[in-house]
Protein backbone atom coordinates (compact mmCIF):
# COMPACT_ATOMS: atom_id res chain seq x y z
CA UNK A 1 0.00 0.00 0.00
CA UNK A 2 1.10 3.40 -0.68
CA UNK A 3 1.67 6.23 1.84
CA UNK A 4 2.13 9.74 1.92
CA UNK A 5 3.88 11.74 4.28
CA UNK A 6 2.08 15.08 5.18
CA UNK A 7 3.90 17.31 3.52
CA UNK A 8 2.94 15.28 0.05
CA UNK A 9 -0.45 14.80 1.22
CA UNK A 10 -0.86 18.61 1.57
CA UNK A 11 0.68 19.10 -2.16
CA UNK A 12 -2.13 16.96 -3.33
CA UNK A 13 -4.91 17.94 -1.42
CA UNK A 14 -4.13 22.05 -2.32
CA UNK A 15 -3.74 22.84 1.30
CA UNK A 16 -1.10 23.94 4.06
CA UNK A 17 0.81 20.78 5.99
CA UNK A 18 -0.75 22.66 9.29
CA UNK A 19 -4.20 21.90 7.43
CA UNK A 20 -3.46 17.99 7.15
CA UNK A 21 -2.53 17.87 10.69
CA UNK A 22 -5.32 19.37 12.49
CA UNK A 23 -7.52 16.92 10.02
CA UNK A 24 -5.78 13.96 11.28
CA UNK A 25 -5.97 15.39 14.87
CA UNK A 26 -9.34 15.91 14.34
CA UNK A 27 -10.21 12.75 12.93
CA UNK A 28 -11.28 13.57 9.55
CA UNK A 29 -8.24 11.91 8.29
CA UNK A 30 -6.87 8.81 9.22
CA UNK A 31 -2.75 8.53 9.71
CA UNK A 32 -0.08 6.15 10.97
CA UNK A 33 3.56 6.31 12.39
CA UNK A 34 6.03 4.80 10.49
CA UNK A 35 9.06 2.98 11.65
CA UNK A 36 10.58 6.76 12.91
CA UNK A 37 7.84 8.13 14.21
CA UNK A 38 6.39 10.19 11.69
CA UNK A 39 2.83 10.21 10.84
CA UNK A 40 2.18 8.50 7.31
CA UNK A 41 -1.46 9.09 5.65
CA UNK A 42 -2.49 5.86 3.45
CA UNK A 43 -3.22 6.03 -0.10
CA UNK A 44 -6.61 4.67 0.03
CA UNK A 45 -7.76 7.34 3.27
CA UNK A 46 -6.28 9.59 1.37
CA UNK A 47 -8.46 9.04 -1.92
CA UNK A 48 -11.25 8.99 0.26
CA UNK A 49 -10.96 12.33 1.96
CA UNK A 50 -10.02 13.69 -1.47
CA UNK A 51 -13.34 12.02 -3.15
CA UNK A 52 -15.27 13.44 -0.23
CA UNK A 53 -13.45 16.53 -0.10
CA UNK A 54 -14.75 17.71 -3.96
CA UNK A 55 -17.80 16.00 -4.04
CA UNK A 56 -19.83 18.39 -5.39
CA UNK A 57 -23.51 17.84 -6.22
CA UNK A 58 -23.52 18.45 -9.93
CA UNK A 59 -25.31 21.53 -11.27
CA UNK A 60 -27.27 20.70 -14.54
CA UNK A 61 -25.19 22.11 -17.25
CA UNK A 62 -26.92 21.37 -20.24
CA UNK A 63 -23.49 19.54 -21.23
CA UNK A 64 -22.18 16.06 -21.15
CA UNK A 65 -18.35 17.52 -20.25
CA UNK A 66 -18.41 16.23 -16.33
CA UNK A 67 -14.44 17.91 -15.98
CA UNK A 68 -14.79 21.42 -14.77
CA UNK A 69 -12.21 23.63 -14.06
CA UNK A 70 -12.82 26.79 -12.70
CA UNK A 71 -10.27 29.86 -13.00
CA UNK A 72 -9.11 33.04 -14.46
CA UNK A 73 -7.54 33.56 -17.65
CA UNK A 74 -4.17 34.43 -18.24
CA UNK A 75 -3.42 34.95 -21.54
CA UNK A 76 -4.98 35.12 -25.01
CA UNK A 77 -3.74 34.79 -28.46
CA UNK A 78 -6.23 35.59 -31.17
CA UNK A 79 -4.87 34.34 -34.61
CA UNK A 80 -6.82 34.50 -38.08
CA UNK A 81 -9.18 31.73 -37.15
CA UNK A 82 -8.03 30.48 -33.56
CA UNK A 83 -7.15 31.34 -30.52
CA UNK A 84 -5.26 29.93 -28.07
CA UNK A 85 -6.45 30.72 -24.29
CA UNK A 86 -4.80 29.63 -21.01
CA UNK A 87 -6.52 29.59 -17.95
CA UNK A 88 -5.27 29.27 -14.04
CA UNK A 89 -7.70 26.92 -12.06
CA UNK A 90 -6.12 26.75 -8.71
CA UNK A 91 -2.85 25.21 -9.31
CA UNK A 92 -3.71 23.99 -12.81
CA UNK A 93 -2.83 25.57 -16.06
CA UNK A 94 -5.14 24.45 -18.96
CA UNK A 95 -4.53 26.25 -22.38
CA UNK A 96 -7.18 25.39 -25.26
CA UNK A 97 -7.49 26.39 -28.71
CA UNK A 98 -10.87 27.54 -29.84
CA UNK A 99 -12.25 29.48 -32.58
CA UNK A 100 -11.71 33.13 -32.65
CA UNK A 101 -15.42 33.81 -33.07
CA UNK A 102 -15.96 32.17 -29.82
CA UNK A 103 -12.76 33.90 -27.82
CA UNK A 104 -13.91 37.50 -29.05
CA UNK A 105 -18.13 36.28 -28.76
CA UNK A 106 -16.87 34.95 -24.79
CA UNK A 107 -14.97 38.80 -24.52
CA UNK A 108 -12.25 36.11 -23.04
CA UNK A 109 -9.36 38.51 -21.76
CA UNK A 110 -6.54 38.56 -18.99
CA UNK A 111 -8.31 38.71 -15.80
CA UNK A 112 -11.88 37.42 -16.73
CA UNK A 113 -13.07 34.25 -15.17
CA UNK A 114 -13.59 31.44 -17.31
CA UNK A 115 -14.51 27.57 -16.52
CA UNK A 116 -12.70 24.82 -18.52
CA UNK A 117 -14.88 22.00 -19.12
CA UNK A 118 -13.24 18.89 -20.52
CA UNK A 119 -14.39 15.82 -22.03
CA UNK A 120 -12.01 13.46 -23.77
CA UNK A 121 -11.59 10.37 -25.29
CA UNK A 122 -8.05 10.65 -24.87
CA UNK A 123 -6.94 10.72 -21.22
CA UNK A 124 -3.11 9.54 -20.74
CA UNK A 125 -2.26 8.81 -16.91
CA UNK A 126 1.18 8.88 -15.72
CA UNK A 127 2.56 7.97 -11.85
CA UNK A 128 5.20 10.17 -10.72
Amino acid sequence: MHTYRIGDAAVLLGVSTDTVRRLVDGGKLTAERDGTGRRIIPGPALAAYARRMHRTERQPSGSSARNRFSGIVTDVILGDVSAQVEIQAGPFRVVAMVSRESAEELRLEPGVPAVAMIKSTNVVVERP
